[in-house]
């Protein structure tokens, strides 16, 4: 491992965040991460980001496991932005930012003053990102919206499980981290646009789109050759075999033959040599026509050992994966030995939350590893730094709009 970079990549840009719950904190978060100050924007009246209260686990009041998992490396100022003098030090807060970044419902930051159009008198280089359900136009901009529906609407449940299944959704909030993720790009280009033009803008992504976005090829299928996917048995590739779980002795192991090349490799490996020059197998083609006959032959075959076992044989030659729950994912080796856990440490001070490290290495380093603050940990400091004395501090306090 290198020495730790002098700087981040992002270190120098400043992200005021108007945010709450998933999707806009887990982008924000991979910007602080690199190394931009994301300053999370919370109201002072109502607890503060509703992820704070969003149980099952909390480490205390206001503090719950899932905020934590959504706001490492932040800071947290309280402020009430529909409090008139409230508004007038975000706008203080936005001349020296370089983007705001808002997940509300989309009929809100027009509203709420969010927009370049408001904010852009105040600082012309502002980069203003909005993350909505469904877009700030349409007849959808009022509509409130979660990950789950989106995956409904756009598709999703129609390929997930079982083809004698219900419809399924996919076991985490994806969409939710994708939106959250397209926003940090969204953003940190708009900032490299606007340091070159001296323009900022608004840019828009919405949790509907970016569902939609994510078919891919199979929108494409449709569009062009009419085709509807539907879900495939055994979590099974819809052209690709073998690629798909089959059962072990103790478990299941999931086998991605994606190129020809792999398939006599993973029939030598596994003792079934014979199956590599079959010709019900022998081709793309024909192990399709065939797959169920074939699942049939490898389920007998791989259930003589176990997940473990097929795995030191088959790993780094075949690409495959044993199928684990998130307490032996999260116990495996290869997460345990290689720093992708690490102990997050509170600003204000206390024990360290245990957490996930940050995915993106710089120059070989981990991601900093700061935890997400108490609710208005940075209120005093930030204040501090427009130049408020304490005195005053504490009157805005008083009036309740921090």
């Amino acid at each position: 491992m290198s020495e730790m970079p002098q700087n981040l990549p992002l270190d120098g840009v400043t992200v005021l965040a108007v945010e709450q719950y998933g999707a806009g904190p887990f982008g924000t978060m991979l910007l602080g991460d690199l190394g931009a100050e994301v300053i999370k924007i919370e109201n002072p009246h109502n607890g503060g980001d509703v992820g704070r209260h969003v149980g099952p686990y909390y480490f205390s009041e206001l503090d719950s496991h899932f905020y934590q998992s959504f706001n490492r490396n932040k800071r947290s100022l309280t402020l009430d932005l529909k409090h008139p003098e409230g508004m007038k030090l975000f706008h203080e807060l936005v001349r020296n930012a370089d983007a705001v970044l808002d997940n509300l419902r989309g009929d809100l930051p027009d509203k709420l003053g969010l927009t370049y159009r408001a904010l852009g008198e105040i600082n012309p280089k502002v980069v203003c990102c909005h993350l909505s359900a469904y877009g700030r136009e349409g007849e959808r901009r009022a509509w409130p919206g979660y990950d789950y529906l989106m995956q409904a609407e756009a598709g999703y449940l129609s390929v997930t499980g079982e083809p004698d299944g219900p419809p399924t959704r996919m076991g985490l909030s994806i969409v939710d981290m994708m939106t959250g993720l397209m926003a940090g790009f969204a953003l940190v280009s708009g900032i490299v646009g606007a340091r070159s033009t001296g323009r900022g803008m608004d840019l828009d992504v919405s949790l509907f789109d970016t569902a939609l976005h994510n078919l891919t090829y199979l929108a494409t299928w449709y569009l062009n050759a009419g085709h509807v996917q539907a879900r495939e048995p055994r979590s099974s590739h819809p052209s690709l075999t073998p690629s798909q779980l089959y059962r072990t002795k103790d478990g299941w192991l999931f086998v991605m033959c994606n190129k020809e090349k792999f398939w006599p490799i993973f029939a030598e490996r596994i003792g079934r040599p014979d199956l590599a020059t079959d010709e019900r197998f022998a081709t793309f083609a024909a192990r399709l026509k065939s797959r169920a006959e074939l699942t049939e032959l490898l389920d007998a075959t791989l259930a003589t050992k176990t997940s473990a076992e097929w795995t030191a044989i088959l790993g780094g030659h075949v690409p495959i994966a044993p199928v684990l729950d998130i307490g032996e994912a999260l116990e495996n080796p290869f997460v345990t030995e290689h720093g992708r856990l690490a102990e997050f440490k509170r600003p204000e001070g206390g024990e360290p939350v245990r957490m996930l490290a940050g995915p993106i290495r710089v120059n070989g380093n981990p991601a900093p590893a700061k935890a997400a603050p108490a609710m208005g940990f940075d209120t005093d400091a930030l204040l501090s730094r427009l130049g408020y004395d304490q005195d005053t501090i504490s009157a805005m306090r008083r009036k309740g709009f921090i």
